[in-house]
């Protein structure tokens, strides 16, 4: 049976469509492994400020074009933060180290740190903790501070000492103060201008009378037994310089809040986000000053909020090297192009491109047939080596013309196709009395 031949034309546009559709994939795979991953996180404040920051972050990851993008889900609380992230509604969370489930967090970096600020009114009796006696504390934001609290609590015993705290909004806490509905008030905050203006403005602003902040002595003890926790001295002079609030450097507690990751997303895209975060905070820290806190996470074993994988490689420079990187691609790339390179021969050979034949090939191919004329059995087979040999002949005159080196010499050419004509002369006769006698039979 006769293999079907398809024409020059269509072979052209089978390999040509070939090509286009691999090329196509290839860019569209190269585009999909390239494709920024956008991530979810959870953020929320009471004054909306966290909102903020992580807009502009996320802004500016788009702006540099960063591997990583991030998509903010305000919450309106750190606590609110915390509950979104431990129930799957997002992969990222700025959260503080006592508030909520982080049994699926993972450390990303440090956003800021958080004091611990229990303040009396201008006047107030009240230098410590134990002085808080039968009086009512105002805790500015509510349930977010609920642990410190509970911290207090315990460590000083304050319901033996009949001490009532009470939740109050930020924009009551004036009102709260002026009206001695609290004896004290509360409040944990960064030490940046702006939380720090905003405790000043609680009171009335007056150089006779300050307000008075008070110690807590054993935040060394309660860091040792919550761990979420450490002690901390605001410096002197923190709230007010002149006369200076606190008068000397203060104790207190102080508590982290971190971009945490769920323990469950890649490594590698986790050491992207970390890079891609500094780098943004870089950019924005001198119109966003609360960037300046941000720091790296404790990278010990037995940290309290062990850091991701993917955020310690890169704090510990221990990302890949080249060759760990690429290795594969390395390896794999000859295989590739073998490949490829068997693909492509294929398609020339498809086409039917070939090249010319030299002199020597040709007359080998020539006298190749002259076997071939001994083994025919049809009369078809002798007609299409007659064409075979039509066509080499032509190929060889046509180079000769062309005055190509290599072309036959025209006498060995015509001696040669002489010889092959008896010998398809001879065969036909043979066959021709077999048939014969085969009819006479």
């Amino acid at each position: 049976m006769n293999s079907i031949r398809l024409p020059t034309w269509l072979r052209v546009v089978l390999v040509a469509g070939l090509f286009v559709l691999a090329t196509g994939a290839g860019l569209f795979a190269y585009r999909w492994y390239n494709k920024p991953v956008t991530l979810t996180i959870a953020v929320g404040s009471l004054d909306g400020e966290a909102g903020k920051v992580m807009a502009a972050i996320a802004g500016r990851l788009v702006s540099m074009d960063a591997p990583v993008r991030l998509k903010a889900i305000e919450t309106g609380s750190a606590l609110g933060a915390a509950t979104a992230f431990s129930s799957g509604k997002a992969d990222l969370a700025v959260v503080r180290g006592d508030v909520g489930d982080l049994s699926q967090a993972q450390a990303v970096i440090v956003v800021a740190k958080a004091v611990a600020l229990l303040i009396a009114p201008p006047g107030s009796p009240i230098s410590d903790v134990p002085g808080l006696k039968r009086r009512t504390v105002g805790v500015v934001g509510g349930e977010i501070n609920r642990q410190v609290v509970d911290v207090l609590t315990r460590e000083y015993d304050l319901t033996k000492a009949n001490v009532v705290f009470k939740n109050i909004a930020p924009a009551d806490a004036r009102r709260a103060i002026e009206t001695k509905e609290v004896g004290a008030i509360l409040i944990v905050i960064p030490l940046t201008e702006k939380y720090l203006t905003l405790v000043r403005n609680l009171f009335p602003q007056n150089g006779k009378a300050s307000p008075v902040l008070i110690p807590i002595e054993s935040a060394g003890a309660i860091a040792q037994t919550v761990r979420a926790y450490e002690s901390f001295d605001v410096p002197k002079g923190t709230l007010r310089g002149a006369p200076p609030v606190p008068d000397d450097d203060l104790t207190t507690l102080r508590v982290s809040l971190y971009l945490v990751a769920n323990k469950k997303l890649g490594n590698d895209l986790v050491t992207s986000l970390t890079k891609a975060l500094l780098a943004a905070r870089r950019d924005l820290i001198g119109e966003l000053p609360i960037l300046a806190q941000v720091a790296a996470p404790d990278t010990d074993p037995d940290a309290y909020l062990p850091v991701h994988p993917g955020a310690a490689a890169f704090y510990n420079a221990t990302t890949q090297s080249f060759l760990d990187e690429w290795g594969n691609v390395i390896y794999l790339t000859p295989m590739v192009l073998g490949g490829l390179a068997t693909v492509l021969a294929a398609a020339w050979k498809f086409l039917g491109v070939r090249q010319p034949q030299t002199s020597e090939a040709a007359l080998d191919s020539l006298y190749a047939l002259g076997r071939r004329i001994r083994r025919a059995k049809q009369d078809s087979e002798l007609s299409d080596i007659e064409e075979e040999i039509d066509g080499i002949l032509t190929a060889q005159r046509a180079r000769a013309l062309g005055g190509d080196d290599d072309a036959m010499d025209v006498t060995t050419l015509n001696v040669t196709a002489h010889r092959l004509e008896n010998l398809i002369h001879d065969r036909r006769a043979m066959l021709a009395m077999r048939a014969a006698n085969g009819a006479v039979a």
